[in-house]
């Protein structure tokens, strides 16, 4: 990343804002969690916290899983990027389009025509979106891509599950 030359103070309580460039740049949001963390060289590191994060090895088996039983190609993400995809070739990270984000934030099942969108840019299009709510919050989500079949009624309880199953794991 390059610098930005951007110099700011740290305040009485020992804040210091994050100037609106590199917010936008970043995509990081109002109340977003950050985590803090020293280099071995001194720097201090803000970095995005995504909760989904340490459950990326366990959403890549899910999504193999559900690839075996149901032949639906499937991703889970966070509110950001893609973490982890069976049944299709990806790079880890890849960010979300805004048609996906925007699916993301109405916190509920997606499907259909209501899924006209990629989860990533050049991506193959989704049939379902399904929200990862963990304590309130909304984590991410779970989508099943178009790829072989179109998913049916039980291909569509078996991502509930998965997405259930998840936001479980978050919570423990």
């Amino acid at each position: 990343m390059k610098a930005t030359g951007v110099v700011r103070r740290v305040d009485d309580l020992g804040r210091i804002v994050i100037p609106k460039e590199i917010r936008r740049t970043m995509r990081i949001r109002e109340g977003e969690p950050m985590e803090i963390f020293i280099d071995g060289g001194g720097s201090v590191i803000f970095k995005k916290y995504s909760p989904m994060g340490s459950l990326s090895q366990a959403a890549g088996q899910l999504c193999e899983a559900l690839v075996r039983e149901s032949e639906c190609v499937c991703a889970v993400c966070d509110r950001d990027g893609v973490l982890a995809a069976g049944g299709v070739r990806l790079e880890e990270g890849r960010p979300l389009t805004a048609a996906a984000e925007k699916g993301l934030e109405q916190r509920r099942m997606l499907a259909g025509a209501e899924c006209d969108f990629s989860l990533w840019e050049g991506g193959p299009r989704v049939w379902a979106l399904l929200p990862i709510i963990s304590g309130g919050d909304l984590a991410g989500g779970l989508a099943l891509l178009a790829g072989k079949k179109q998913p049916e009624e039980g291909e569509l309880r078996l991502a509930r599950m998965a997405a259930a199953f998840l936001a479980r794991q978050m919570e423990d």
